[in-house]
């Protein structure tokens, strides 16, 4: 699990904005204090209550108390890191989910907490990275929306939203699978040591993305066999369709997993490949030299009695036998096809 996000003068600054749902359409506020947070509640509207950063839990707990939300949820929405996961209580959902992303380089995998509660008339969104923008995309829509959203929108909201952090892991994985082509190419033309050890830190990025998944696929399914008078059809037709993604998510890190493998089998093959070309390279050195080591060992034992010794023209003579032995043994192995680089193109 990744451990909690920290900046370089600690946890991230906590900041506060709301979207009401006022019936002539849905109105954006930046910047709010707790009291007027309250006034907003107390004035009955509809409201989905933006946290980003953490590093106030006090303040956090103090508006999660304002909007009636059980201290129980308490240190599920404040603790990080925490496994995601899918709660209820009465007529108070809570969910908690984790934001994948890529830095520069898709070997390394961040990884932010988001959690959220859902009750009749408030929905809270509570991020542990600070952004300027809280679901920019999703907080246009809503205020752009024709007819305006009311409180039964709130548990469509809450589902957009985790539907938005899912959406978000489809391009990495797209991103990995990528980068895992252009691996298996390099371990089949150039096997080097680093082509494995970036193979290994994208199985590494799986396994966490799987771990992240994993749990959250078996309360979702356990959350929609319950009976949540907080959730209308349409709510539950999402957490449908949210369990969905997380399987095809789930099934697509498998298939990138087996991607992984092949890497490392053809990593492992070309490696032996290369190496039985420089055996049989050796093997053909040793096969041309030995006989003419053996030659030259006997006539290098200088006895007395070995009539060569004397002969005039011996010394040409050996040169000569040396010279015949390698040429016949070149051409015997050529005709064999030992000279054939069976590694193929590494360009």
């Amino acid at each position: 699990m990744p451990t909690s996000l920290y900046l370089a003068d600690g946890l991230a600054n906590t900041t506060l904005s709301a979207v009401v749902l006022e019936p002539q359409g849905s109105v954006l506020h930046r910047q709010l204090s707790l009291e007027q947070l309250q006034a907003l509640i107390a004035a009955g509207l509809p409201l989905w209550i933006r946290i980003c950063g953490i590093g106030q839990p006090h303040r956090i707990a103090s508006i999660l108390a304002a909007c009636d939300v059980p201290e129980v949820f308490a240190p599920l929405v404040l603790d990080t890191p925490q496994a995601p996961r899918v709660d209820s209580l009465g007529e108070v959902i809570a969910l908690v989910v984790h934001r994948l992303r890529f830095a520069v380089d898709p070997l390394n995998l961040m990884s932010d907490q988001v959690s959220m509660v859902l009750t009749r008339r408030v929905l809270i969104s509570i991020e542990e990275a600070p952004s300027p923008e809280p679901f920019p995309a999703l907080t246009d829509w809503l205020l752009s929306k024709s007819p305006a959203a009311t409180a039964e929108d709130l548990d469509d909201l809450l589902h957009y939203l985790v539907d938005h952090l899912l959406d978000g892991i489809f391009p990495m994985l797209e991103q990995m699978a990528s980068r895992l082509d252009d691996l298996e190419e390099a371990a089949l033309r150039d096997p080097r040591p680093r082509v494995l050890n970036r193979t290994y830190q994208l199985r590494a990025n799986l396994r966490r993305i799987r771990q992240q998944l994993w749990p959250l696929r078996h309360q979702i399914l356990l959350f929609l066999r319950q009976n949540q008078p907080v959730m209308g059809p349409d709510g539950l037709l999402g957490f449908q369709e949210m369990a969905q993604n997380v399987e095809q998510i789930f099934e697509s890190c498998e298939i990138l997993r087996h991607q992984c493998d092949a890497v490392t089998e053809a990593h492992m093959a070309s490696s032996g490949n290369r190496m039985n070309q420089i055996m049989k390279t050796l093997t053909i050195v040793s096969t041309i030299f030995a006989p003419l080591t053996f030659i030259a060992g006997i006539y290098g034992m200088n006895f007395t009695n070995m009539p060569e010794l004397d002969w005039r023209y011996g010394y040409i003579a050996s040169l000569l036998l040396m010279g015949a032995i390698a040429t016949i043994q070149t051409g015997m192995l050529w005709r064999r096809g030992w000279f054939e680089d069976w590694t193929g193109s590494r360009r």
